[in-house]
């Protein structure tokens, strides 16, 4: 009896453990998400203000 409680605690040690490093690692993946999400942002808006520049220099081209 006492050995499966011995067994049971250790198991539930791991358990935490792991519980704990699972909840880092997804916190981080979070924060990384975040970032990539506002950079995706950033770079969608300077796409669009390229393209805004480049319809300017077409609509300034003289026609043929």
């Amino acid at each position: 009896m006492e050995s499966d409680l011995a067994i049971l605690e250790q198991k539930l040690a791991t358990l935490i453990a792991h519980t704990r490093a699972l909840r880092a690692a997804n916190e981080a993946l979070r924060r990384e998400l975040a970032a990539a999400l506002e950079r995706n942002r950033e770079m969608n808006i300077k796409v669009q203000q390229a393209g805004a520049r480049l319809d300017a220099l077409i609509a300034r081209m003289p026609n043929e």
